[in-house]
């Protein structure tokens, strides 16, 4: 979850990484690959990559549709992983994401737990977030990572990842079904003992020191639920940065953190799901 200015744009922790011209105009023509956080932090370029997706729908047992964007990659079977949007909703960084998932050996699927235009103000994810039927998100991801583990391209391993709101949600998909494993950045760990007993999924959680809303007294608490209800199965690690550090395209992007974090997350999927 995301506070009104949770993953909104202020002081740089780092700058974001540039493409220059000639950047682009290889990539666009698929003679360059660029990092992802360059990618990331060029709209165009993030389009660009996040237009490769394919339109699926996720749909419930209760009848409920979600459009969702999946990216395949060179290898199959492969392992496969569900991306959790931010507040904004399902948008153009978030594909390129789940791109560069599908370049490291993944099928990604993109999930939209709001069915509507990302936002691209605060006051419009805000409003967003707060339409959300939690009880339907729920089933949508259910019914996701059941679309993943029965795909015919699928090992039938499952991971989830999420930010800001989208980390939250990763946690929750980890709580209402039997996923192989579960990254959180910097989401809403608020949770009690009762409510992470049937967490089964390895966890890893990425959170910044400087984050107001997301901050040390919440996870410290989340631990002792984790501690209580005899789940010794995570890692979380502290990184001297704010909320949305690992996002290019916001002003508290820091670089080498957002690198550690992903390095961490790519040998932890690894791990659990190849």
């Amino acid at each position: 979850m995301c506070t009104l200015d949770g993953c909104g744009s202020h002081e740089h922790l780092g700058p974001p990484p540039k493409a220059t011209d000639d950047d682009r105009r290889l990539f666009l023509k698929g003679a360059v690959a660029l990092p992802l956080a360059v990618i990331l932090a060029d709209p165009m370029l993030a389009h660009a990559a996040g237009s490769t997706l394919e339109k699926v729908t996720i749909t419930t047992p209760e009848g409920d549709a979600m459009m969702a964007e999946i990216a395949m990659p060179a290898t199959l079977p492969a392992p496969t992983v569900i991306l959790i949007h931010e507040w904004w909703g399902l948008n153009d960084q978030i594909r390129a994401v789940a791109a560069e998932y599908a370049k490291q050996g993944y099928i990604a699927l993109a999930v939209d737990l709001y069915g509507k235009p990302p936002a691209t103000t605060p006051d419009g994810a805000k409003a967003l977030m707060a339409g959300l039927d939690p009880v339907a998100a729920t089933r949508k991801l259910q019914s996701s990572v059941a679309f993943l583990r029965n795909h015919k391209d699928s090992t039938g391993k499952v991971g989830s990842v999420g930010w800001c709101f989208g980390g939250g949600w990763s946690l929750n998909t980890a709580l209402a079904t039997d996923i192989d494993a579960a990254v959180v950045y910097y989401g809403n760990v608020k949770k009690t003992p009762e409510q992470v007993a049937t967490l089964n999924a390895p966890l890893m959680g990425h959170f910044g020191t400087l984050d107001k809303s997301i901050n040390k007294e919440m996870v410290e608490g989340f631990e002792e639920s984790l501690r209580i209800a005899g789940k010794s199965d995570y890692q979380f690690y502290w990184y001297d940065a704010d909320h949305a550090f690992a996002n290019p395209s916001g002003g508290r992007y820091d670089s080498e953190d957002a690198m550690l974090a992903w390095e961490r997350t790519m040998a932890f999927f690894d791990q659990h799901l190849g």
